[in-house]
């Protein structure tokens, strides 16, 4: 992997880790106009809708924040590892901590820039959220134990 790709990486981990409302129009500078963003709610098809699914991220959640834990990347794909943590604006005294990972496809484009042209989150939102939520937490965690291998 040469330089160009690994600051670009190394630029890209800053970006998630420092993202704030008024930094999702630099968005563009990463990803294509074509790209394609999944995770477990959302399914989108270019930059500006997945610009909308970070802006509902802020709308909705106090404090949001990413702290990426590990990458791993080539010169056509990155693995990033992250926890994000956030407050809900109707509970902000109790902070959630969701473990997950991402999975980028990199192109250049014509002009040479690296750019994501496929985001995929993976993360379970059962274990990470619906667990932990008075009530039907309990719901989720008796059905997860019912469907678990037993244990030796």
């Amino acid at each position: 992997m040469n330089q160009f790709a690994d600051s670009f990486i190394q630029e890209l981990s800053r970006y998630f880790e420092e993202l704030t409302p008024n930094g999702l129009n630099q968005l563009n500078k990463f990803y294509a106009s074509d790209a394609t963003f999944k995770d477990p709610f959302n399914s989108v098809v270019g930059c500006q809708a997945i610009q909308q699914i970070f802006q509902h991220m802020f709308d909705t959640l106090e404090q949001p924040r990413f702290v990426i834990t590990h990458q791993l990347f080539d010169a056509h794909q990155a693995f990033m590892c992250w926890d994000f943590l956030f407050s809900l604006k109707s509970s902000p005294k109790s902070t959630f901590k969701v473990k997950g990972s991402t999975h980028l496809l990199l192109t250049r484009n014509q002009e040479g820039l690296i750019k994501i042209t496929s985001h995929r989150d993976y993360w379970d939102p059962a274990e990470e959220i619906y667990e932990k939520i008075p009530g039907i937490g309990a719901i989720f965690k008796w059905i997860k134990a019912r469907s678990s291998a037993p244990q030796s």
